[in-house]
């Protein structure tokens, strides 16, 4: 039997074996939009709990749009094009429109990069700017902001942003493991926040704290500190979308901040969340480009699996890392590895460092299951052994040691689209 894997550009082809009992996890298939042009057009006109995109644009003279970075396939020149005839329609001059892309804490996207997240000729002929955490000139201070059970944060965010008449977002509702769901309120924070205010939005105790997980927005930390601050810096209109795994559009929820992005949520539950009764082996995937370039990124896929593995099971990923380790500070990390329990001890002992919340949520993965297989092309197997994981050459390689720990009878779950499908487990009766 073979199956494709999200991976890379093109995709792997993988050959099971005939004897595997084997259960393939995919999105519950919903319909694409046969016009998406219209159908994103429609959405500016007659949105979700607000008035549409021309009166809100009408007497304005500036608007910031964000955009999500190149870790996420949102089809930015799709949305954008129409967004900006009607901002340009209603009066707003060309060098008055600010396109804001929100980098968080990444690296910035630039030339031919930037080309192909949102078109060439919008490249060329609008404003677009990287947003930088770590340069404070560029940040306003908001001073403090409360949520959830009292808990506070320090705020600063993007003065581009700030600064703007017309505050909108764009982005991609998906399942995320820390914060419920992305899109929304996260393309603030932590997509344009400051440096400061990232390390305390990514803190060890909000990421460990078990409503901080995939598909959950009630009591989740992560997600009430990034609507805070939303609601501190205000936000007058998103435009965000949902894909199928062909990464053709599926909805399109556009209007106002919540309303919006919570009807796209209860769409993608109905895409993603897939029942399954955990198994012994599960292969994975980071979703493909680009989200399996880096090993950072990997951990999505990593964590989004775990629910459809048993506890001590064995996770195979299949990830290109076509792009390395990661930013400077995550690859230093990661060769410090020495085991979960001291990693654990470290950061909850101390300030909190760039990018170290992803190799916490790494740790997530390490407990769960007995090992951790990683499949990839971009980093050689002396260097990612280093990191607490298992290189394999190939997921048939890795797929036969499986079996040989956990018996040839074992069940596999296969979900070639990875951190895109929610597996939520359900257990046979006796």
């Amino acid at each position: 039997m073979k199956v494709h894997l999200a991976y890379g550009r093109e995709g792997l082809e993988v050959e099971l074996p005939n004897d595997l009992e084997v259960e393939i996890l995919n999105l519950n298939p919903l319909p694409v939009l046969e016009d998406e042009t219209a159908a994103i057009v429609r959405s500016f006109e007659a949105p979700i709990g607000t008035l549409p995109l021309a009166e809100l644009a009408s007497g304005k003279k500036s608007v910031c749009i964000v955009i999500s970075d190149v870790t996420r396939p949102v089809p930015n020149e799709k949305i954008l094009t129409p967004m900006l005839e009607i901002l340009e329609s209603s009066g707003i001059e060309r060098q008055n429109i600010v396109i804001l892309n929100a980098t968080g804490l990444h690296r910035p996207n630039l030339g031919a990069e930037m080309e192909e997240m949102v078109g060439q000729r919008i490249a060329n002929d609008y404003r677009i700017e990287n947003h930088v955490a770590k340069n404070d000139d560029d940040m306003t201070d908001l001073g403090k902001i409360e949520f959830l059970d009292g808990q506070t944060a320090s705020v600063a965010v993007n003065s581009h942003y700030l600064n703007a008449e017309l505050k909108i977002t764009t982005g991609l509702i998906e399942p995320h493991l820390m914060a419920g769901y992305s899109g929304g309120r996260k393309l603030i924070c932590p997509g344009i926040a400051s440096a400061k205010t990232i390390l305390q939005f990514h803190a060890p105790p909000m990421i460990g704290h078990s409503n901080a997980r995939t598909g959950n927005l009630q009591d989740n930390p992560v997600h009430a500190m990034s609507r805070a601050v939303a609601g501190r810096t205000g936000c007058d209109f998103i435009c965000n979308v949902t894909l199928n795994e062909e990464r053709h559009l599926t909805g399109v929820f556009s209007g106002d901040l919540d309303a919006a992005h919570l009807a796209g949520i209860a769409h993608v539950d109905r895409q993603t969340k897939v029942k399954v009764e955990p198994a012994p082996i599960v292969i994975t995937t980071a979703a493909g480009y680009p989200l399996d370039t880096t090993f950072y990124q990997c951990v999505k896929g990593m964590v989004a699996a775990l629910p459809a593995l048993q506890p001590g099971g064995t996770l195979i990923i299949a990830t290109s890392l076509s792009q390395g380790i990661g930013s400077p500070e995550f690859s230093e990390m990661c060769f410090s590895l020495s085991s979960v329990e001291e990693f654990l001890e470290r950061i909850f002992a101390s300030p909190v460092q760039v990018d170290q919340w992803q190799l916490q949520e790494m740790m997530k993965a390490l407990r769960h299951a007995g090992q951790v297989m990683v499949v990839n092309e971009g980093i050689p197997a002396t260097i990612l052994g280093q990191f607490l994981v298992t290189p394999m050459p190939s997921v048939e390689t890795a797929l036969e040691a499986a079996r040989q720990k956990h018996g040839l009878q074992a069940r596999a779950i296969v979900i070639p689209e990875g951190p895109y499908v929610t597996p939520v487990p359900h257990f046979a009766g006796p």
